[in-house]
């Protein structure tokens, strides 16, 4: 009858507590994603063109988001990307608003795909935010009326 070393068995236990440590470490670092909002389906935003009705843009792109109808009649699809690892909390990886924007005739008059990055909003389409304009502030109106 042969005896087994000791020395052998204490390495081969030792081996196998820390590839099962190891092996629980890594089981709580999976990442998973969620998507949330509008998923733009493939190809469908090189589909809209300048002119098209506004039907035909709610036949390829679907129900938009939500609708704006103070300045000219514009469609949002808003869609948000997040990661969460392990225990950590939730963080934004992506954010997405496609603008789809309609003339007096409701055909599309520009169409923009606005993101996030490094917590800026920005134009995917013409790398152009739209400045707002000369405003006036409440000293400078006050100002303004007197001057009249």
């Amino acid at each position: 009858m042969r005896r087994e070393d000791p020395e052998r068995r204490y390495r081969s236990l030792r081996s196998a507590a820390f590839a099962i440590v190891i092996a629980t470490l890594l089981a709580g670092c999976f990442t998973q994603t969620y998507q949330r909002g509008y998923l733009l389906p493939d190809g469908a935003l090189e589909q809209v063109q300048l002119g098209i009705s506004q039907e035909q843009v709610l036949i390829i792109l679907g129900t938009p988001s939500t609708v704006a109808t103070v300045s000219g009649e514009v469609f949002y699809y808003i869609s948000q990307k997040s990661q969460q690892t392990s225990f950590l909390p939730q963080r934004e990886v992506d954010r997405r608003v496609i603008a789809v924007y309609f003339d007096q005739d409701r055909r599309v008059a520009r169409l923009a795909n606005y993101g996030i990055r490094d917590g800026r909003v920005f134009d995917f389409v013409s790398r152009t935010t739209p400045s707002s304009g000369k405003e006036l502030n409440y000293v400078r109106y006050m100002l303004k009326a007197l001057t009249i």
